[in-house]
């Protein structure tokens, strides 16, 4: 059950280079929510190294919820459910006190992709809101594997 897990978390961190290499730029937060699943491989790995399956699914499920976490909070910033970080979301902060070249070196520093825009979706589904569904399945096989323990890796 670690190694689906493992895989799983890999095949999202594959999927999600593939994209950006097909030329969707990743945002602030898409590429925040690559580094949980970057941990769960690595926990599988480490299972496959030290046949530890209970200590360290609990790590992986910790991983797991983080992009499930992640994902859902991008979801919701990208559905204008709740604000995302300014820098990222379309907002500069506030303005009033800055010197022309103050604001142009904060212009120049601004993200270009914005994450309260949906760049890719299926179904109905942005990106954010697919890597949470799959993250949350993750979740479960994590738990899964951290509650039957040894007996299957």
């Amino acid at each position: 059950m670690t190694y689906l897990a493992g895989g799983g978390s890999a095949f999202l961190l594959i999927a999600a280079l593939g994209f950006q290499a097909a030329g969707y730029a990743p945002c602030e937060l898409c590429i925040l929510q690559r580094w949980p699943h970057v941990a769960a491989v690595a926990v599988a790995l480490l299972v496959w190294l030290t046949g530890r399956v209970r200590v360290l699914a609990v790590l992986g499920l910790v991983a797991a919820g983080a992009a499930t976490g992640l994902a859902i909070y991008h979801t919701g910033v990208e559905l204008a459910w709740w604000p995302g970080p300014s820098h990222c979301s379309g907002g500069v902060g506030d303005l009033a006190g800055l010197s022309t070249q103050d604001l142009m070196t904060r212009l120049q520093a601004a993200p270009v992709v914005r994450c309260d825009e949906v760049a890719w979706s299926f179904l109905g589904l942005s990106m954010a809101a697919w890597n949470a569904v799959f993250s949350a399945g993750l979740t479960v096989i994590w738990a899964t594997a951290a509650a039957r323990g040894r007996e299957q890796a």
